[in-house]
């Protein structure tokens, strides 16, 4: 039988691949088939996940990237398709988090998390969209949104209102772009062990949190590689604006 999840010949962009889920991203499409085009701001760590994706036989470049520079945008966009060809999978990932109080957060702050979360997945998918009407090739996009675009927690505030406005944005985004044959998703990822939350889940408090979640644990990074082969994949042809929630069950809250 055909493995419908196969992404050969397939060239992806990973923003925020430098660390955390990005590149966890990177390699999981990468060992689909894919080749793989890891965008960041840090060059350093990307050079590292460019060994190590090599290193395991895979097809991948490091492109520096800002999302919150539209030319930066635009100009790792030219560098990748000089190299690589035209993005068809491309995984808006790159996010921030404040976890200042509402009434502490200075405009600052808000400003780029929005700029960064919100703007920045709209800059990157929005250039990578072009491009494919413009080659009149088919695509796929896959916003990372989280749990908290559809919950909400205490000093989140800027984070979960960024996230909620990517699940909201992916489904204007797909019942615009179907028309030219691109697939817009989202995958809404629950508590995982990441650099951004690895030191509070680390604390007796986050210990406690742990305990809310009705799977008992915090999610292995390889519980997202089935929801990002499914949505980058020929196996979601006819799966467009919706968003996967993988939180453990976090949302049911079955305690």
């Amino acid at each position: 039988m055909q493995d419908i999840f196969s992404l050969q010949g397939k060239i992806a962009l990973i923003t925020g691949a430098s660390s955390g889920l990005g590149g966890h991203f990177a390699k999981t499409l990468a060992r689909a088939g894919a080749s793989v085009v890891v965008a960041a701001r840090r060059r350093d760590k990307l050079d590292q996940l460019v060994g190590e994706i090599a290193g395991e036989g895979g097809t991948v470049m490091a492109v520096t990237m800002d999302v919150t520079d539209g030319d930066s945008v635009r100009a790792a966009y030219d560098a990748a398709e000089a190299q690589m060809g035209i993005i068809d999978v491309i995984v808006c990932n790159a996010g921030v988090a404040d976890t200042r109080s509402f009434l502490d957060m200075d405009e600052d702050s808000w400003d780029f998390t929005m700029d960064t979360n919100l703007k920045g997945v709209w800059r990157v998918a929005q250039e990578g969209c072009r491009r494919l009407v413009r080659a009149d090739k088919p695509g796929v996009v896959i916003n990372i949104s989280s749990l908290l675009g559809l919950a909400f927690q205490t000093l989140q505030t800027a984070y979960a209102t960024s996230k909620a406005g990517v699940i909201h944005m992916t489904r204007c985004m797909a019942s615009e772009l179907m028309r030219y044959n691109i697939r817009v998703n989202s995958i809404a990822p629950g508590y995982f062990k990441t650099e951004m939350n690895a030191t509070f889940f680390d604390t007796e408090k986050g210990k406690a949190y742990i305990k809310t979640i009705p799977a008992r644990r915090l999610g292995d990074l390889a519980e997202l590689d089935g929801p990002l082969l499914l949505l980058a994949s020929d196996a979601s042809s006819f799966v467009n604006g919706t968003t996967l929630i993988v939180d453990g069950g976090h949302l049911v809250k079955s305690h």
